[in-house]
């Protein structure tokens, strides 16, 4: 029937069926695997796609994924445009982009703490437009926002500006 163990949140005894360990155990370890990988795919999360015209595409891990407004966007990532189209991405602090028309954009690193605002964005424009405003990363640290070309690296200490980049490739 029942068998008093010793609870590990308080010093007193309290009976329990056999067989309720081995479940409790189970119950405890699926969710805490189930909360660490949510965890950690979440923490990839850059930002959004929020708006598009036209074409465009990601480049992630060697496949490219049609774009739609909503399609989120990871670290890592590399956006395509096409002729007469853009998107317009918004980072999860508040960083807006808007990637012109026949234009290539790669986000090299992305991460932001929402709570102390702290973070790095290093973007590379390998050709095309990039009109951006900055967000709480830059605002907080502005050392750690950077935006790349083949000839100058960008240091952001405004908060809204445009880079256009020749073909790179």
């Amino acid at each position: 029937m029942y068998k008093r163990i010793q609870s590990c949140f308080t010093s007193s005894w309290f009976p329990v069926r056999p067989g309720f360990h081995a479940v409790a155990q189970s119950s405890v370890l699926a969710l805490g695997l189930t909360l660490i990988s949510y965890s950690a795919f979440a923490a990839d999360v850059a930002g959004m796609v929020k708006t598009l015209k036209g074409t465009a595409e990601i480049e992630r891990d060697g496949k490219r994924i049609a774009v739609a407004v909503g399609s989120e966007v990871f670290a890592k990532d590399r956006i395509s445009t096409g002729a007469n189209s853009s998107v317009g991405v918004t980072l999860k602090d508040n960083t807006q982009m808007s990637v012109g028309a026949n234009a290539q954009l790669e986000l090299n690193k992305f991460s932001f703490n929402t709570t102390s605002h702290a973070g790095e964005l290093d973007t590379s424009v390998k050709r095309g437009a990039l009109s951006v405003i900055s967000g709480k990363v830059a605002k907080a640290n502005p050392d750690a926002v950077r935006f790349n070309t083949g000839t100058v690296t960008l240091g952001v200490r405004g908060t809204e500006f445009i880079i256009e980049a020749g073909d790179e490739e």
